[in-house]
């Protein structure tokens, strides 16, 4: 039978569930098939973090085993890559109507247990750093959900990739793409799957045929959820995870999201699975950087935009 949480029941469920031990995940050993293959980046090619704003809360209600009293920053923002070839945004950040936004998006448990601040948006700071939004190839989600979304809506015009199954999930009846159906697909293009086998993925697509910028499917978080693997001249390697973990310790011990937040993951033994497939990729690739879109601490480690005089 359920039932809704009451003003002492929900407080009594939260630390209930932070102080349950995690159960342990198995991890295989890394087959040879997830090594980094070779890529060929072009020089002037870069990567940029730009935060549009935070979130906090408490690592108890980012990964199992975290403990209620060890504050957590969530980063909100978009990740810009530029290439010869063309610039794309990953995730889109805050918007202009955040307030909105966040009572459209986030389930009551989750608005009750968290707060947020906006600083900006993406499209400002582009601007502030002399780059026109409107010069950009498109925004590639990594998924759906609002805090991803939001920040479209001072995009007007960009084009909006995501794979068919994020379409499909996003033009259906599910709260979780409320915010995205009501700001308009008309933006918004699928793109296949078309190139071979990267990194133990079955397929994926090379965005400019250079191993710089390859997206794989990692359905699970949300149908259409996407891995992108960056590749920069100077030889560091990123891995943008979207929300298949909110903090790093989701794939390093790993550990799935607590029970009370759990039900954000559309299929969660998918999402459990991609967090055993990114603890392996991270065993065959150890100078591999896992980029949670939400972790301040991996954030502050990333480049940032620089800003036009």
């Amino acid at each position: 039978r359920r039932f809704a949480p009451g003003p002492v029941a929900l407080p009594l469920a939260v630390l209930a569930a932070a102080c349950a031990p995690a159960p342990v995940i198995p991890v295989p050993p890394p087959t040879a098939a997830m090594v980094a293959p070779a890529a060929s980046p072009p020089a002037g090619m870069s990567l940029a973090a730009i935060q549009s704003g935070r979130m906090y809360a408490r690592a108890g209600l980012a990964y199992e085993g975290g403990g209620m009293d060890d504050a957590r920053i969530f980063s909100i923002g978009g990740i810009l890559v530029r290439h010869p070839k063309g610039s794309v945004l990953f995730d889109a950040g805050f918007g202009p109507s955040v307030d909105e936004h966040f009572k459209i998006g986030t389930p009551m448990l989750l608005r009750l247990a968290s707060k947020y601040d906006r600083q900006t948006t993406v499209a400002e700071e582009l601007r502030k750093a002399g780059i026109s939004p409107s010069s950009l190839t498109a925004v590639i989600l990594t998924h759906t959900h609002w805090d991803h979304v939001s920040g479209l809506e001072a995009l007007p015009g960009v084009p909006v990739w995501v794979p068919a199954a994020e379409l499909t999930f996003v033009k259906g009846t599910d709260k979780a793409g409320a915010l995205a159906r009501s700001l308009g697909t008309d933006s918004y293009r699928a793109y296949g799957f078309t190139d071979g086998p990267y990194r133990g993925f079955p397929a994926s697509r090379d965005l400019f045929g250079d191993g710089s910028v390859v997206l794989v499917q990692a359905g699970g978080h949300t149908p259409g959820s996407i891995i992108a693997f960056v590749s920069l001249p100077d030889g560091k390697r990123y891995a943008l995870i979207g929300d298949i973990a909110w903090q790093t310790e989701g794939v390093d011990r790993p550990a799935q999201k607590p029970w009370i937040a759990r039900s954000v993951d559309h299929d969660r033994d998918a999402t459990r699975d991609m967090l055993v497939r990114l603890k392996q990729l991270k065993a065959a690739d150890p100078g591999l950087v896992i980029v949670p879109a939400h972790d301040a601490r991996v954030w502050a480690t990333l480049p940032t935009l620089n800003k036009a005089p």
